[in-house]
């Protein structure tokens, strides 16, 4: 089924919610920057700031975030307001609205005006479990935890003991569950499954899958992705968590983020495609065999809009080759992946330290203009030369040291 959403007369709003590591970091990535094209052709992604939705899902579901939560402080009604006052089709998405409480959902839908004349369409983008596992084992490593594999695969197997990492696991995960929180009180004809092509397929397909569910077709959009979200091989992973029991104490998050999940993983560590792939241990297949059988069969029976094939949620066999057990990875791969992440934090190094150098000597510039003007004081001069330095960010901070420095002259004499 295709949306028509080019020319509607009516207001519709198509929310993404989720799930997790199923491409959904591109599809954020095209729809904001290429948010003048969509107003263009009626459809809004309200955003100001690439992570503007996700900021909107920590507070309407009033989640602790390494502080972001206080930031994202009335996020959500800001978005609502923006789609409310929108004349077309407007475009919500990210992935942890998934894990959203049935009466979070509610809140949700009714301040976006569903029950007031606005048309909701509700958009998951599922991938079998058999990938979904050791992605998500690893979202968490990339996230600072240091949780073996073998606990993890334990907990989400055992729901029933109420850790954390389980509970997350099936929030975002469990597909039946998600529909029902945010499904019932849809009609199942405005519920979309989007699923994620199995390996091997050709690498557009997803999104030709995204666009004609989000009714994108025809729209001439820059396709180019900017911000990802990558995977990691074995030892790589192994790395990150080597590297979070080892620094968590002293490293904060506002740090960890840059320069490990950022630097580390996603720039440097994922462009080593050589090494073995996270997968999930032979024992584990025929458990999950069982689970996808049993959601492929309610999801038919429900009668919801499939954009590909609930076949593709049926995962593949288990590997043919030796498995490679990420708690027990090979050291000498360990050791290389080693090797890289160091090279990149002695880049990084040289590169702040020259950006420094560079600041400074703008700062000293900046500063020897000001003296100048001041040993000259003609006004015309001088609001010139104030204008100028205000028009940049290391100006302005010229302007601020001097006067400061100057009242503090002024006061000692």
């Amino acid at each position: 089924m295709t949306l028509p959403m080019t020319g509607a007369p009516t207001r519709r709003v198509l929310l993404h919610v989720g799930t997790p590591k199923t491409g959904t970091s591109y599809l954020q990535d095209v729809l904001f920057r290429n948010r003048r094209t969509l107003h263009a052709a009626g459809i809004l992604y309200p955003a100001d700031r690439f992570d503007a939705h996700f900021l909107a899902a920590l507070d309407l579901m009033r989640l602790p975030w390494g502080g972001l939560e206080t930031e994202a402080i009335g996020a959500w009604d800001r978005l609502a307001e923006q789609v409310r006052a929108h004349r077309g089709t407007s475009v919500i998405s990210h992935e942890i609205l998934a894990a959203a409480s049935r009466s979070q959902v509610g809140r949700a839908l009714e301040s976006l005006g569903h029950g007031d004349g606005t048309e909701v369409h509700v958009v998951l983008s599922v991938r079998d479990l058999v990938r979904q596992i050791p992605a998500e084992w690893q979202e968490n490593v990339k996230h600072r935890s240091s949780i073996s594999y073998a606990k993890f695969l334990r907990q989400v197997q055992n729901p029933a003991r109420e850790s954390r990492i389980s509970s997350w696991f099936w929030s975002v995960q469990e597909i039946p569950d998600i529909l029902n929180r945010w499904g019932h009180d849809l009609p199942p004809e405005r519920i979309h499954l989007v699923t994620v092509p199995p390996p091997g397929g050709a690498r557009e397909l997803l999104w030709k899958r995204f666009s004609q569910a989000f009714g994108l077709d025809g729209l001439d959009l820059d396709l180019e992705a900017e911000r990802v979200n990558p995977s990691l091989g074995v030892p790589e992973t192994a790395l990150i968590r080597r590297i979070n029991r080892a620094a968590n104490r002293q490293l904060p998050p506002a740090d960890y983020r840059p320069l490990v999940r950022e630097l580390l993983a996603h720039q440097t560590l994922s462009q080593r495609t050589g090494s073995p792939r996270l997968r999930l241990p032979p024992d584990v297949h025929p458990w999950v065999r069982d689970l996808e059988d049993a959601w492929v069969t309610e999801i038919r029976d429900r009668g919801y809009d499939v954009v590909g094939d609930l076949d593709d949620l049926l995962g593949g066999p288990p590997p043919e080759a030796d498995w490679a057990d990420p708690d027990r990875p090979s050291e000498a791969q360990v050791a290389g992946a080693a090797v890289d992440a160091i090279k990149a934090l002695l880049l990084e190094n040289g590169r702040l330290q020259q950006e420094a150098a560079r600041v400074s000597g703008e700062l000293a510039q900046a500063h020897r203009d000001l003296e100048r003007s001041y040993l000259r004081p003609t006004y015309r001069l001088r609001a010139k030369l104030v204008r100028r330095l205000q028009a940049s960010r290391v100006g302005r901070g010229a302007l601020k040291a001097y006067r400061a420095a100057r009242g503090r002259n002024s006061r000692s004499a």
